[in-house]
């Protein structure tokens, strides 16, 4: 069996998840693997179209691709979205249709599901069979039953190709769009009291509606409001996945083009930050991801922290709910108030025209009055992620993040408090004794509720 490596990661034959290929690999010497570092590779492959060409060549030839992947800011790598746009831009699609395909990635599990959810639509769009996801954590293969369970995966992957087994399609075809967003004349007159307002966009072509949005949104306020093309920032390229960054916030571009300097005097000091961008395949454009890619020299600290955000979304944004669970996570993980997202596939100029009103007068008013909304579990869980991964297995790798969690007091491990542990050791004693443990039962929700209902009656 002939299998197609698609190798996403900026780092190349140093990718962590390409040892777990090698692995199976070398288990599995009966197939061939053929691998395509094509995220390190991308801008060879942008500019030699024969390059490109060779690849889907080798692919009409395979028996199945594997996508195999590290997780980059809640998704694929810029590099590797960059790759995904080539194939539906040089219109390759019937290279990959009726191949199988899996994926593969490695993280420590941050929202690792958001960026195998883009994966397989990307394979059901090619009319792929998707064979399923595994997502490892990044020493993983360092433990044997984890070994045995990513050969299990390997085996199965094989088996469903020498068998043919039948795959639905999950996520359905993108209905098209052909709606232009005429955008009426602003009335509101939003003051923005002295708040920062700054809109990004990214210039990507299609663009769709998003220069009509932009120019609709700001056009509600009275005063500067200020709007960058990314396009017009000296961006060198996607982030090399180095982790330099991850000792003192130093990047490896850093002095090698204007990005960073951009991100702390324009991003770090906005009130308001509205992101503007259309829907390239199931995601925005690579050009969107480099951005957020390479802000990564922050690490895993949040920058928009108090900030009110907003996204002006052209495109089907309606039928990617992994899209917008992707934006709204992203909201949550920096901190950050998502007052609203508005998209042109509502069809009608005038409701957006009243809808991008409402969001730049809400975003003053949260903004005046320092609003940040209550953490969701995507703000939870994140936050809980990293605390452990951070003061533990990546601490001396990630030393910038490490004097933030001390510093910020997120090392709130609950098994330290030792109040709770006694409380927790004593009443687990006495709920094993039949009449108390009745009693118990009996007064507990009013127990429950007992503390909050005194605050909620006399404050």
């Amino acid at each position: 069996m002939n299998i197609i490596v698609l190798n996403g990661s900026p780092k190349g034959d140093l990718s962590v998840t390409l040892q777990y290929v090698r692995y199976a690999a070398k288990k599995n010497p009966q197939h061939s693997f053929q691998y395509f570092p094509v995220a390190q590779n991308i801008r060879k492959l942008e500019k030699d179209e024969a390059a490109f060409n060779e690849i889907m060549d080798a692919i009409k030839k395979a028996d199945a691709v594997l996508w195999a992947f590290p997780l980059y800011f809640l998704l694929v790598c810029s590099q590797y979205k960059r790759f995904i746009e080539l194939i539906f831009e040089r219109k390759q699609e019937a290279a990959f249709a009726g191949k199988y395909a899996a994926s593969l990635s490695t993280s420590v599990h941050f929202f690792d599901h958001t960026a195998h959810n883009y994966i397989h639509a990307i394979c059901d769009d090619l009319q792929m069979h998707y064979a399923g996801a595994y997502s490892a954590a990044m020493y993983d293969l360092m433990k044997k039953t984890e070994r045995a369970r990513w050969l299990a995966f390997a085996e199965s992957l094989f088996d469903s190709v020498s068998r043919q087994v039948p795959v639905a399609r999950v996520h359905p075809k993108l209905a098209a769009q052909s709606f232009t967003y005429e955008p009426g004349p602003a009335a509101v007159g939003v003051d923005a009291a002295g708040k920062r307002i700054l809109v990004l966009k990214d210039g990507q072509k299609p663009a769709g509606n998003t220069d009509a949005m932009v120019q609709s949104f700001v056009g509600n306020f009275r005063g500067d409001v200020e709007v960058i093309n990314l396009s017009d920032l000296d961006i060198k390229g996607g982030c090399l996945g180095c982790c330099k960054c991850g000792l003192d916030n130093i990047c490896e571009y850093e002095g090698k083009d204007g990005f960073i300097d951009f991100y702390n005097e324009k991003v770090k000091k906005a009130d308001v930050v509205v992101f503007a961008g259309a829907i390239h395949d199931r995601y925005l454009s690579a050009k969107w991801k480099t951005y957020f890619d390479r802000s990564f020299f922050n690490t895993h600290m949040p920058t928009l922290t108090g900030k009110q955000i907003a996204f002006l979304i052209s495109g089907p944004l309606g039928q990617i709910a992994n899209l917008r669970q992707i934006l709204e996570a992203y909201g949550e993980t920096q901190e950050a108030n998502l007052v609203g997202i508005v998209a042109d596939d509502a069809g009608d100029s005038k409701q957006i025209d009243l809808l991008l009103a409402q969001l730049a007068d809400t975003l003053v008013r949260c903004a005046a009055g320092n609003y940040a909304p209550p953490v969701t579990f995507f703000g939870v869980a994140g936050r809980k992620i990293f605390r452990d991964e951070v003061y533990g297995m990546l601490r001396f790798v990630f030393q910038a993040d490490h004097r933030y969690h001390k510093s910020h007091e997120l090392y709130d491990f609950p098994q330290k408090n030792f109040k709770i542990r006694r409380l927790n050791l004593m009443m687990t004693l006495l709920t094993k004794i039949p009449p108390f443990r009745k009693k118990f039962l009996k007064i507990l929700k009013e127990q429950m509720v007992k503390p909050i209902k005194h605050i909620a009656e006399n404050r």
